[in-house]
């Protein structure tokens, strides 16, 4: 198996919801087949697809797919982050808000990191988390892909 990550599927309880936050981050859908949405990223895919039929597709029943929660008042966050690298800390803050605009909760406001960093997180309409950082130690392509060491020419 080659290392690397393909596509990433969020199983959604209103996928409607929950690609008009994306599209309102800015993000273009790509043709698709009917009852699935995909935003191709660069070298990767993100998919939305109903959590039912995700379920269906696993053979497992829905419920196993809910994340477990005692206080069904407090906010229900995913266990999973997706995380978005910037090119500095100035456009952490841009995200974030732009995020906050479109519908997110912002779970952390950007700050400071021990290691060095700046980082904070938002949770989309579902409550997938979402971590948008800046790695001084870990500069993007110039397309803007990520690796953890950084690209020399980033």
């Amino acid at each position: 198996m080659e290392q690397r990550i393909s596509l990433v599927t969020l199983g959604c309880q209103n996928v409607e919801t929950q690609t008009k936050f994306y599209e309102k981050l800015g993000w273009r859908r790509v043709q698709t087949q009917e009852g699935i949405v995909a935003f191709d990223l660069l070298s990767q895919v993100l998919g939305l697809y109903p959590i039912a039929a995700l379920a269906e597709d696993l053979g497992v029943d829905e419920a196993q797919l809910q994340p477990a929660h005692a206080d069904p008042n407090e906010p229900r966050y995913s266990a999973v982050t997706l995380g978005y690298n910037t090119r500095d800390r100035a456009e952490v803050d841009h995200v974030v808000a732009a995020a906050k605009s479109a519908g997110a909760t912002i779970v952390k406001a950007p700050a400071e990191v021990f290691w060095g960093g700046y980082h904070g997180y938002f949770a989309d309409p579902e409550g997938h988390l979402w971590e948008v950082a800046h790695n001084p130690f870990s500069s993007l392509s110039p397309e803007g892909a990520f690796c953890w060491n950084g690209y020399p020419d980033g």
